[in-house]
């Protein structure tokens, strides 16, 4: 004679007969092997069961790793800053903002060289960037090269940033921009003396 099984003795099965009168799917290994796209997902799918008890789940977000460089930058923590932009730079590679900002953090972390490269790569993406031939021609007269900084400079002034900082901004470099005219036209003039 058959043994019938005790509920005492195998609460298991009782779960998977309660389950089956509910309409729960069961996904058992044979199952997947003969319909493997019955479970993919949706209503039907193996976490329709978790979605009905729960509600849907949304999707995680992604971080805004700019603004979270921007905070980290104004906190004075410039390696979590350049740590956040590296991050953002790799979600969007061709994000000139990303890399504006990767430049002047290295900048204030006395990193000039790769301050340059960064503001030189996002010339390379946007060569109308006036806030790039501003921040490189500086970093270049402090590397003693004035021709490259005229060169940026003239650019910057092509296109001038507009509001009460740009004029700040604007008037420095017409500053700057005489200056370094004006100390080569004196070098030419100590030559043939």
């Amino acid at each position: 004679m058959p043994r019938r099984h005790d509920k005492a003795r195998c609460p298991g099965r009782v779960r998977i007969a309660a389950l089956r009168k509910a309409a729960v799917p069961l996904l058992f290994p044979d199952d997947y092997k003969r319909a493997p796209t019955a479970y993919a997902g949706g209503s039907n799918g193996p976490m329709s069961f978790w979605r009905k008890l729960f509600g849907d789940v949304p999707e995680p977000k992604r971080l805004d790793y700019l603004n979270e460089g921007l905070a980290l930058e104004r906190q004075g923590d410039l390696e979590g800053a350049l740590t956040s932009f590296r991050l953002a730079f790799r979600d969007n590679p061709q994000d000139v903002r990303v890399l504006l900002h990767m430049a002047m953090a290295y900048s204030k972390a006395s990193q000039p060289e790769e301050a340059i490269r960064h503001y030189r790569r996002a010339l390379d993406i946007d060569p109308s960037q006036g806030g790039a031939h501003y921040g490189v021609a500086f970093l270049l007269l402090r590397r003693d090269e004035p021709d490259a900084a005229i060169h940026h400079l003239k650019h910057f002034l092509q296109r001038p940033p507009k509001g009460p900082d740009g004029v700040k901004w604007v008037e420095h470099a017409q500053r700057t921009l005489e200056r370094l005219a004006a100390t080569a036209s004196e070098a030419p003039a100590q030559d043939t003396a």
